[in-house]
C-alpha cells in the first residue's frame, strides 16, 4: 500500500478525498472498484491510519477495546493511495490540498469528507474541563479517568443519542459511580411514547439520574453551571452536546451554512465549486423533508452517491440527484440491552421498534456492516455494487 501521493501522468485525472471516516470511506471504495483505469487515480487523506469507529466509541471510553481497523489494509485491494496527514488548508481556486503544512497535493475532483467532531466551544469552560469521546484517544482517556474514579460522580452533558449511550455504557461498566445526564430534551424525544418509555426504565434500572429542561451555561473543574438551577458537581464532565465542524471549507471560499458546513446541490456538488462533492456531517445535503443530520446511516449512502456522481461525470453524463430516507434508530443500552426505533423515511417514528437482546443484536449486526461492505466494494467488477437502500438491498450500476 502506498501511504504517499506520487507522481501521476499527464492526463491523469485526480480524486482527491478528504477524510476517512464513514462517509469518505464508502466515497473510496466504492470510485476505486468503479474506476479501475490508469488514467484515474483516487487518493485518501486522512490524520491516522487505524479507522474510527465513532458508532462504539461509548464502549471505548468505558475500557473495553475496539477492533484494530487499518484504512490502508481495508483499501489495500481498490488501488487507492493513502496518505497520512493532517489536512490544513484547502485552495479551492488553484485546486490544492495542503497537508501537514508540508506537503501540496492537486485534484481535478475533491470529496469533501472530514466531519464533525462535539462543539465544546459553545459553552464557557467546556474545552478546558469537560471530556469528549470524538476519537479513540479521547475515548482511552476519559477510561483512564473513571478507571481511576471510584465512587465519584460523572455528568454526562446532552440528553440525545450519544449521551445516553454513553451515560448508560459507564453506568453499567462502572456501578459504584454516580452517573447524570443533563439536557435540554428528554432522552428520545424524537421517538415513540413506547420507546421513550422504555429507553427511560433503562436508565433508570442502571442507575443514570436524568435532568432535562434546562441548560448547561458553564463548565467547572467541579461540576457544571445550569440555567435557572443549582449546579451540579462532579468529578468528571462527558460533553456530548452539539457539534461542530471545521473552518477549512468557508476559508476556502466554498458556499458553506451557518454551521460551517458545505452547501451542496441535489448531486451533492458543491453550489459554489461544482468540482467539490461534500458527503457526511460536513455537508448541508437538503431533502424533501429538511437537511441531513450526521449519521453514518446517512453518511456511508452520501459517499457512494458521490462516487456514483463522480464515474457519471468521468463518462460525460450528468449526476443525478441523491434521495435518502432514514430507516431506524438504533441506541445501545450497555451490552445486555438496547432499543431501534423503526422510523418513516424523514426520521419521524414508526409503531415498530425492538427492544432488550435482539436489539442488541440488531444494532450490533448493523454497526458492523461497514467492513464487509468496504471489502465487498472493493473487489466487485465495476458493473455495480449492493448498497442498503431504505431498508431494502438494491443494485446501483453504472448508467443509473
Amino acid at each position: 500500500m502506498n501511504t504517499s501521493h506520487r507522481q501521476v501522468p499527464a492526463g491523469t485525472h485526480r480524486v482527491l478525498i478528504l477524510g476517512a471516516g464513514y462517509a469518505g470511506m464508502a466515497a473510496a471504495t466504492q470510485l476505486a472498484a468503479r474506476t479501475r483505469r490508469a488514467d484515474v487515480q483516487v487518493t485518501v487523506v486522512n490524520a491516522q491510519e487505524r479507522f474510527t469507529e465513532r458508532l462504539r466509541l461509548h464502549m471505548a471510553a468505558t475500557g473495553q477495546r475496539l477492533a484494530e481497523l487499518s484504512i490502508p489494509h481495508l483499501l489495500a485491494e481498490t488501488g487507492a493511495q493513502f496518505v497520512r496527514g493532517w489536512v490544513t488548508a484547502v485552495d479551492a481556486h488553484a485546486k490544492t490540498v495542503r497537508v501537514d503544512d508540508s506537503r501540496v497535493l492537486r485534484y481535478d475532483t475533491l470529496v469533501y469528507a472530514l466531519g464533525s467532531v462535539t462543539d465544546t466551544a459553545a459553552v464557557p469552560g467546556a474545552e478546558e474541563h469537560a471530556y469528549t469521546v470524538d476519537s479513540p484517544s479521547g475515548a482511552a482517556t476519559l477510561a483512564d479517568r473513571l478507571a481511576r474514579l471510584g465512587t465519584g460522580r460523572v455528568v454526562v452533558v446532552g440528553s440525545g443519542l450519544t449521551g445516553v449511550e454513553a451515560a448508560a455504557e459507564i453506568a453499567e461498566r462502572h456501578p459504584q459511580v454516580g452517573v447524570t445526564l443533563v439536557g435540554p430534551q428528554d432522552p428520545g424525544a424524537r421517538m415513540s411514547p413506547r420507546v421513550r418509555a422504555y429507553l427511560r426504565a433503562a436508565l433508570t434500572r442502571l442507575g443514570v439520574q436524568v435532568s432535562t429542561g434546562t441548560a448547561v451555561t458553564r463548565v467547572r473543574p467541579d461540576g457544571v453551571e445550569l440555567a435557572g438551577a443549582e449546579a451540579l458537581a462532579a468529578d468528571v464532565v462527558l460533553w456530548t452536546g452539539g457539534t461542530r465542524v471545521a473552518p477549512l471549507a468557508a476559508a476556502a471560499g466554498l458556499t458553506v451554512d451557518d454551521r460551517g458546513r458545505v452547501v451542496t446541490d441535489p448531486t451533492l456538488r458543491s453550489v459554489s465549486h461544482p468540482e467539490v462533492y461534500a458527503v457526511g456531517d460536513a455537508a448541508a445535503i437538503r431533502q424533501g423533508y429538511g437537511v441531513l443530520h450526521g449519521t453514518c446511516q446517512s453518511g456511508m449512502p452520501t459517499g457512494v452517491h458521490a462516487a456514483v456522481s463522480i464515474v457519471r461525470t468521468l463518462r460525460g453524463r450528468q449526476p443525478k440527484a441523491f434521495r435518502f430516507g432514514y430507516y431506524h434508530t438504533p441506541v445501545s443500552l450497555g451490552r445486555s440491552d438496547a432499543i431501534v426505533q423503526f422510523t418513516r423515511p424523514d426520521d419521524s417514528p414508526r409503531r415498530w421498534c425492538l427492544t432488550g437482546r435482539l436489539a442488541v443484536w440488531y444494532k450490533e449486526t448493523v454497526s458492523a456492516s461497514p467492513w464487509p461492505t468496504y471489502r465487498r466494494m472493493s473487489r466487485m467488477p465495476s458493473s455495480g455494487a449492493f448498497w442498503p437502500r431504505g431498508g431494502r438491498f438494491t443494485r446501483l450500476r453504472d448508467g443509473r
